[in-house]
């Protein structure tokens, strides 16, 4: 399980948009300036502490590359957020997550098959 902090999830986002990056190209797509110097320090985070992400050096620069998917990194951010509220209200973060948003069908889809298979399992 990988607990990354907003800034570095907004780094990874780019990241993972791109499939490798370099610190440059992490700074010029970020939507607010970061330094450099930031972006380089978090990346180096990215990858010692966090094994968010691995790099190769190509030429004179260093390519970063992810080690999680979007996916985990997800699904660890809910995971702490459910445990956090589940001892409030699960309904109310499912409601509150759905409601607002434009939802696919395909995407509608599947939130009732996984509805499904837990009123299965009951």
């Amino acid at each position: 399980m990988v607990h990354l902090t907003r800034g570095e999830l907004e780094i990874m986002d780019v990241v993972w948009d791109r499939r490798r990056a370099t610190v440059q190209e992490v700074c010029d797509a970020l939507s607010r300036p970061l330094a450099y110097t930031t972006v380089m320090t978090v990346l180096k985070t990215l990858e010692i502490k966090r094994q968010a992400v691995h790099k190769v050096k190509v030429g004179r620069a260093f390519v970063y590359e992810p080690c999680i998917s979007r996916e985990e990194a997800c699904q660890t951010l809910l995971g702490q957020l459910k445990q956090f509220l589940s001892r409030r209200s699960v309904k109310c973060l499912v409601l509150n997550l759905i409601q607002d948003d434009e939802i696919s069908r395909t995407d509608l889809a599947e939130i009732k098959n996984a509805i499904a298979k837990l009123e299965g399992r009951k």
